[in-house]
């Protein structure tokens, strides 16, 4: 199946009547479309002032495209004529298909029977806009849309078709060459369509607004072919994944969350995750200018120290980091502002230098290199009278011919950033951002784009809601896969409690059986010595009873979990362990399989990490020992991958020399 014809078509049919599909003509006739439109009505004549086919057999030749707006039950058959044709593709505009499936119970048999219609002609949606190529002219849009022809330019997809429209209407200089909505995606998926976008050279960039991921092989084969390429793919996730609805026995379900599992699969495909659509938008006109950014490293300067100090609060938290002035950059800028300047990153260069181009120049270029992925200049234009400013938008463009680095011109605020000032600096290679904060998160998420894992992920079983294995039995299923755990014995009354003190060496914790969390049922006891070991296990409340070896020297408790995510696969949290875990909730999440760097660099990103290294003096603990018991976990997950449901440590007792699982839970179907 090929989209080539569907999104660059030299012949569009627009089928059914009213004002949607007048618009799709109006629209593309304004848009400089100089190919074959030919609208299909059984009973008009004209339309939009094109002479009407009555049917779709009266057409000269099958359409490479084809909007059809008629209802949805009378769409199934002009799809079907349309494949039969050899039609290039379709735009399904009609709703009332599987996203109504709550209120009518036909919606879903009839998006069956579409993509049944179909066949291998690709059809987009149903209840989607359709698209807009900016790149040729060509669209099947039925509504307004603010695109203008380009050269080059980022494509965006979304399945909302409302948010489509208003991101075509963004007044931010970026240049759109495609938008579009996938709707239902009954039968293309957004990552089978981003995936044949990256076959035209002349898309930079591609932003993804995913609602939700569908088939998993898509967006690994689609995040490969993009790396390969070096077209960016950058994503604003909405929505919670739905977690099983059972998998609430365990801390890691409760911990790992809803969204765990969409921020670890982007994460394995190298996809940068923004949280905004001005971010978004930021970010596409980022990466069309530059590219990915090789590192964190930026700077900025302005001719006020408040907007020095403002940007700098306001990079906390993002990763980002303002280096160290170098002696090079130093000698630049006290030759370009003299001795009355306080040097440093961020710059507050004042107004010395106002209204002398060459001067703001030198000063500007003395922030860039060494090193530096961007550099800001701070700039905000007056929506009174601007003319002042234009010495500085000369000054931003020297700086990036004179230099050839990263430069950008950032608006504290959005409005205050002319649209002419803005397409003046994109034509020149200067990035103008709307916004301080869009400014650090375009920044933030350039930088973080990685290559994808090349091992595809774990994909769960479709299980039911079935059982928890004990506590010695998940033990000991784990142990046959490399689990190292406390010596123990599982016993039933006084006999078999004193006989198990014997065999055993002491102290023993002694816990309760069938409980998924003991110690909230006051079911586990620690440092148990022989003598007493009878009577404390009468008083722990279960008819069997755990007694095992309690591991000394602990230097931290750690939890490795995992849940079946159905939407995104198994679920790996890895946290701080013990009764404190879901009170402290420091935890990062991946996806498995996880390869030993990957799982050490989440080790270190935990807060307790000092702690497993060795804090203040103390030892650190064995991490090979603790990727041990990871992978042990890992390989027992992926082999029983079509029951399994919940796997559970916790806590995993660290020590210098090894990793002990004192507690374990499996849920199996």
């Amino acid at each position: 199946m090929t989209l080539t014809r569907l999104f660059q078509p030299k012949s569009i049919a627009v089928i059914g009547g009213g004002a949607w599909c007048e618009e799709v003509i109006h629209q593309a006739r304004g848009l400089g479309y100089d190919g074959d439109i030919w609208p299909v009505h059984p009973k008009a004549d004209i339309m939009a002032g094109h002479t009407v086919f009555n049917t779709l057999d009266d057409l000269p030749f099958a359409p490479d495209a084809a909007f059809i707006g008629i209802n949805r039950n009378a769409t199934i058959d002009i799809v079907q004529t349309l494949s039969r044709m050899d039609a290039g593709g379709a735009v399904c505009f009609a709703s009332g298909f599987s996203e109504a499936a709550a209120e009518d119970a036909a919606g879903g048999d009839l998006q069956q029977q579409l993509v049944a219609a179909a066949g291998d002609m690709p059809i987009l949606g149903p209840n989607c806009y359709g698209f807009v190529n900016a790149l040729d002219g060509a669209l099947l849009w039925p509504d307004q849309h603010g695109c203008a022809r380009v050269d080059s330019g980022v494509a965006i997809l979304t399945q909302s078709s409302n948010i489509a429209i208003n991101m075509t209407m963004q007044q931010r200089a970026l240049p759109i060459a495609y938008v579009v909505t996938c709707g239902n995606m009954a039968q293309t998926s957004q990552a089978q369509i981003a995936t044949a976008l990256l076959d035209d050279p002349r898309v930079t960039a591609i932003g993804l607004h995913i609602e939700g991921f569908k088939d998993l092989r898509d967006w690994e084969t689609l995040a490969t072919k993009a790396y390969a390429k070096g077209v960016p793919l950058v994503a604003l996730k909405v929505g919670a994944s739905e977690q099983a609805q059972h998998a609430t026995v365990s801390h890691t379900a409760s911990l790992a969350g809803s969204d765990a599992g969409a921020q670890a699969f982007l994460d394995r495909l190298g996809i940068p995750r923004v949280q905004a659509l001005p971010d978004l938008l930021e970010t596409l006109k980022l990466l069309h200018c530059y590219g990915p950014l090789p590192s964190t490293s930026i700077a900025s300067i302005s001719c006020s120290g408040g907007e020095a100090s403002l940007i700098a609060d306001m990079a906390v938290g993002t990763g980002l980091q303002f280096p160290t002035l170098t002696a090079a950059q130093q000698s630049d800028l006290r030759h370009a502002l003299g001795p009355m300047v306080a040097l440093a990153n961020p710059l507050d260069y004042h107004t010395y230098i106002w209204r002398d181009e060459d001067a703001m120049t030198k000063a500007w270029s003395g922030m860039t290199g060494d090193g530096i992925a961007m550099t800001f200049s701070i700039l905000d234009y007056p929506t009174t009278d601007a003319r002042d400013w234009v010495h500085a938008t000369n000054a931003a463009k020297r700086v990036r011919s004179e230099t050839g680095e990263r430069f950008a011109i950032v608006a504290t605020l959005p409005e205050l950033l002319p649209l002419d000032v803005a397409a003046d600096l994109m034509d020149a290679g200067v990035v103008p951002f709307f916004g301080l904060r869009e400014a650090l998160a375009a920044c933030e998420a350039a930088s973080s784009i990685r290559p994808p894992s090349d091992a595809p992920v774990c994909l769960p079983g479709n299980v039911t809601e079935g059982y928890v294995l004990s506590e010695a039995m998940s033990k000991q299923a784990l142990a046959e896969y490399g689990l190292r755990t406390p010596q123990n014995r599982t016993a039933r009354g006084a006999a078999a409690v004193a006989q198990a003190a014997q065999d055993l060496r002491p102290p023993f914790a002694i816990k309760g059986v069938g409980l998924a969390h003991k110690s909230e049922h006051a079911a586990v006891r620690l440092n148990v010595m022989p003598a007493d070991a009878t009577q404390i296990a009468a008083t722990i409340g279960t008819e069997d009873i755990l007694i095992e070896e309690m591991i000394t020297g602990t230097i931290a408790e750690l939890l490795v979990g995992v849940v079946r995510d159905p939407a995104h696969g198994f679920v790996l949290t890895l946290g701080a362990g013990g009764i404190l875990t879901e009170v402290l909730r420091d935890t990062v999440s991946l996806l498995i399989p996880a390869d030993d760097d990957s799982v050490r660099a989440a080790l270190n990103r935990l807060k307790i990490a000092p702690v497993l290294h060795g804090y203040r003096g103390k030892p650190a603990i064995n991490l090979d020992a603790v990727i041990a018991t990871i992978d042990a976990v890992q390989f027992y997950v992926i082999a029983n991958a079509d029951t399994i449901d919940e796997v559970e440590i916790n806590p995993l007792l660290c020590t210098v020399d090894d990793a002990i699982a004192a507690d374990a839970l499996i849920r199996k179907a």
